[in-house]
């Protein structure tokens, strides 16, 4: 076992799969013309208490054979990887993402550190952990209840249900209610819309590429509110150090301590940290790294073999996850519990959660994905993305058994 052998693993993996053909909605199912952008972070956990070992690799069009980064002392956050700020045009369009893009002459900002440029792609609903995050921080810090109600446009319901439906079912209403309170209470509110609670937190937590600026008071959060693609950030590295955090924080079987940080970090309530994880462990859909939603849709590719949650089951066999149908399947059965949250929109696919296995099986690991990615490179209108993605992870999942054990 050795972070060496998981690096040199995931690079094969990933250059298996040929992503640099992945066909393009946007040029007619010919293969895209750049090589797509992919920052992919693991961490595995032995279960025989010797040190974790993780990888951060990163590919993009400046990197197609793949940059395994420097992994940074204590596990902190990279500094050798110039991240730069995904950006969006005038028009509001994702512009780095266009079949045309010339990236020589996009005015990207930096976002942190120095060494070989990577474009951090845009989260999508990646970035609901980081609200989930800090309401729940929040909350702890005497600013309001989880049972309390909060009423958004006509709607009225708990701040656990807001909640619930941000992580499980990826509600994009839910996510302006939180959004609109985390103003309305102090967390997100700030002079210049960046130097907010929630940022300070993720300073006091070393975590300096995550960045949720310029959200808006009545909620709004995308493009069209100033905020999205650009202002929204999230590494993957940062991404799985988040969730080292939190899996820290299991009552009954946690994960070591997180060596970047000291006693004295942040911590969330048991209440709230298990409000969060609900949400994580029991949303509905697996259509990134897992794929078990997606069992019913021709040419299903198996991913991080997880399983859908019971709860999202109709009578007649089909799934319905929130707004999101999908058909009926014999459904895969689960040999891990994978509590993640996914991302996705036309250009971007993103999934990042703790991995452990059932049944006595020894798996427990981390991981984080985000790239460009997005629904226009799927092969069916109820998939996220390509096939290559759940193929991913479960390449991820099966170089991990040979790491880890069962």
């Amino acid at each position: 076992m050795s972070a060496e052998a998981l690096a040199l693993g995931l690079r094969e993996a990933v250059l298996a799969l040929d992503f640099g053909r992945t066909p393009d909605a946007l040029e007619g199912g010919a293969p895209l013309r750049q090589f797509p952008s992919l920052d992919l972070a693991v961490l595995a956990f032995p279960a025989d208490g010797s040190p974790a070992f993780g990888v951060n690799l990163l590919f993009s069009r400046e990197l197609p054979e793949g940059l395994i980064a420097p992994m940074p002392p204590a596990f902190g956050a990279q500094q050798a990887i110039g991240y730069q700020a995904d950006l969006q045009g005038p028009d509001g369009l994702s512009v780095a993402w266009q079949p045309m893009a010339d990236w020589s002459q996009l005015p990207f900002l930096p976002l942190h550190g120095r060494g070989p440029r990577f474009v951090a792609p845009y989260p999508a609903s990646l970035l609901k952990l980081m609200v989930a995050v800090g309401v729940c921080y929040w909350l702890d810090l005497g600013h309001g209840r989880l049972d309390e109600a909060h009423d958004f446009e006509g709607r009225g319901q708990s701040l656990q249900h807001w909640l619930f439906d941000m992580l499980a079912v990826s509600s994009n209403s839910a996510t302006s209610a939180l959004i609109a309170w985390g103003h309305a209470r102090g967390l997100l509110h700030a002079e210049n819309r960046s130097q907010h609670a929630l940022h300070r937190l993720f300073s006091q937590l070393h975590l300096p590429t995550l960045r949720l600026a310029n959200t808006q008071p009545d909620g709004g959060w995308g493009n069209a509110a100033g905020a999205g693609v650009g202002q929204l950030q999230m590494s993957a590295w940062d991404s799985l150090r988040l969730l080292w955090w939190l899996d820290a924080q299991d009552p009954v079987d946690p994960a070591p301590p997180c060596p970047w940080l000291d006693q004295h970090a942040p911590r969330l309530q048991p209440a709230s940290w298990a409000a969060l994880m609900q949400g994580l462990r029991e949303q509905g859909l697996d259509v990134v790294l897992s794929s078990s939603s997606l069992a019913g849709v021709p040419g299903f590719q198996s991913g991080i073999p997880s399983g859908l949650h019971p709860r999202w089951l109709q009578a007649d066999g089909s799934a319905k996850v929130g707004e999101y149908p999908f058909p009926a399947a014999s459904w895969p059965a689960a040999e891990v519990r994978f509590a993640h949250k996914i991302g996705n929109t036309e250009n971007y696919s993103a999934d990042a959660g703790i991995v452990r296995g059932l049944a006595g099986r020894q798996r427990h690991y981390l991981v984080a994905l985000t790239s460009n990615l997005g629904s226009r490179y799927a092969p069916d209108e109820v998939c996220a993305s390509s096939w290559k993605l759940p193929r991913l992870g479960a390449a991820i999942d099966s170089l991990m058994q040979r790491l880890l054990g069962p």
